[in-house]
């Protein structure tokens, strides 16, 4: 059974938010993904909000970009977390989506991350599931310690060549 949903107002999200799929992939988190649009199919969005939690969801990954309507919608109706992903947009560089995302009002919070930051909404996804599964909290932990490994082997191969010479 899905634990996360993946959620997202159109295809044109689906670069960013396949990060995120990709990345509960990778810590053998089980999801569901789809496209919705809170504005041009509320009646759709409203039923999949309400029954979220009955379909064992435990945490809502919401990607939007502009007036960024879907991860507050989410937020409002669901009564567990919700992630929001702000999408990078032409005319304001996604600071629009930030802003309506991140500004929520009180009592109904968004998690946001950075601009198109779907593998990090993932991550923070799965470290919320981790608080009550000590097998995902491995793979978190197993994650962690693989980008630590990649730092230092950054810093060996800068150090056995020099920084003047690296590439």
């Amino acid at each position: 059974m899905a634990k996360v949903g993946i959620v997202m107002g159109s295809d044109s999200d689906m670069p960013v938010m396949s990060k995120a799929a990709d990345m509960l992939e990778k810590l053998g988190v089980e999801f569901e993904m789809t496209i919705i649009s809170a504005h041009r199919e509320p009646d759709t969005f409203f039923e999949y909000a309400k029954t979220a939690e009955e379909r064992g969801l435990k945490v809502i990954i919401a990607g939007a970009g502009m007036a960024a309507h879907l991860p507050g919608m989410c937020a409002a109706i669901f009564p567990l977390p919700v992630i929001g992903i702000p999408m990078h947009t032409t005319s304001l560089g996604g600071r629009d989506s930030l802003y309506s995302i991140v500004q929520m009002p009180s009592g109904i919070p968004v998690a946001t991350v950075a601009i198109n930051g779907g593998a990090n909404a993932a991550i923070l996804a799965a470290k919320i599931l981790a608080v009550s599964d000590p097998d995902l909290l491995a793979r978190v932990k197993a994650y962690a310690e693989e980008l630590r490994q990649q730092v230092e082997a950054k810093d060996a191969k800068l150090q056995q060549v020099g920084y003047r010479n690296y590439e």
